[in-house]
């Protein structure tokens, strides 16, 4: 019998999975309340497939000692909790749903900016508490930016950062990248330039992060880099929460080195009441604005993720060759 272990939500599973056409000799193991890798083994050793929540660690315990383990797949972009070097040493796929939700993310990105642009939150609460023509007469006198009038950077160019720019060049926003390397047939189409990362923290009012986690790009956005931005500068992550320096980003916002932040991603999660980012002190609480890591997470979305992952769970299990690997094999 076919095992597949789920460290995913099991309401999830049964929301936006097609259960009916799994085949009948699969077993399918809910493990989202296994905590430890000992645990998981005791319950699951045997499984022949993982199915992961993307923030879910796969360690290389788990893969060293699951013997019929031939693929682990993310539940939706990301994979570095996934020990892909363990997995590539046993010859077993990695594979995640590369774009799959790249429009929706965008499509937060460009909320978070108009969010925080128009000061949403404190402008919620003012006329919540009655002070609707204070927080008009203040925002006004104060310059409320316009989108179309704002210079645009997207650090990291992949699906999901050329979605934004898609999103971004209605408006009339004037865009930049960084990018390892150029895209010009992006730039001609969408008119836009290339920075280095320096000039891009330096000369854009916005700046949005598009990359995957790294050893080189954990921590990329610092001190040094926001130190550089211009005082009336939003930070945009809508990727993940590694990228930032928390406790630099914090330091930005109290010495108003920055304008804000609109963050859907954390390090770690699922985030603790700890985090500096959640400790701001009272006259600096309207510069961050949070959602709960949902860029990418609408309902389409997540039916086409579940859809690519039972798919290729079944084209391993015929003896195919799977979409999206993502560690070499």
């Amino acid at each position: 019998m076919t095992q597949v272990l789920l460290l995913t939500s099991k309401k999830r599973v049964e929301q936006f999975s097609d259960l009916p056409n799994i085949p009948d000799d699969w077993q399918l193991i809910f493990g989202e309340e296994l905590k430890t890798d000992a645990e998981i083994l005791e319950a699951c050793g045997s499984a022949d497939y993982i199915f992961a929540d993307a923030i879910r660690e796969v360690s290389r315990t788990l893969i060293d000692n699951m013997k019929n383990l031939k693929l682990i797949h993310s539940e939706g972009v990301g994979y570095n909790k996934i020990d892909i070097i363990a997995a590539r040493e046993k010859g077993i796929y990695v594979c995640n749903n590369n774009a799959v939700n790249s429009e929706t993310v965008a499509e937060h990105a460009i909320l978070l900016m108009l969010a925080l642009q128009r000061r949403l939150l404190e402008g919620d609460q003012m006329v919540r508490c009655g002070k609707q023509i204070t927080a008009k007469g203040s925002f006004i006198l104060d310059g409320i930016p316009e989108l179309g009038s704002s210079h645009v950077g997207l650090v990291g160019f992949g699906s999901i950062a050329k979605e934004t720019a898609k999103r971004l060049k209605p408006f009339g926003s004037k865009i930049s990248y960084f990018n390892r390397s150029r895209k010009i047939e992006a730039e001609r189409e969408l008119g836009m330039t290339y920075l280095s990362i320096e000039e891009l923290c330096k000369q854009c009012d916005i700046i949005s992060l598009h990359l995957p986690v790294t050893p080189e790009t954990t921590g990329l956005i610092d001190q040094a880099k926001l130190a550089v931005m211009k005082p009336t500068a939003f930070l945009i992550n809508t990727a993940r929460g590694e990228l930032v320096v928390q406790e630099d980003l914090v330091a930005a916002l109290m010495n108003e080195q920055i304008a804000g932040a609109g963050l859907d991603t954390m390090y770690p999660e699922p985030v603790t009441p700890d985090n500096p980012l959640l400790n701001l002190p009272e006259a600096s609480r309207y510069k961050l604005l949070f959602s709960p890591h949902i860029a990418g997470t609408t309902k389409p979305a997540f039916e086409k993720m579940h859809k690519t992952v039972w798919a290729n769970i079944l084209a391993v299990s015929n003896g195919a060759r799977p979409i999206n690997i993502v560690n070499g094999l």
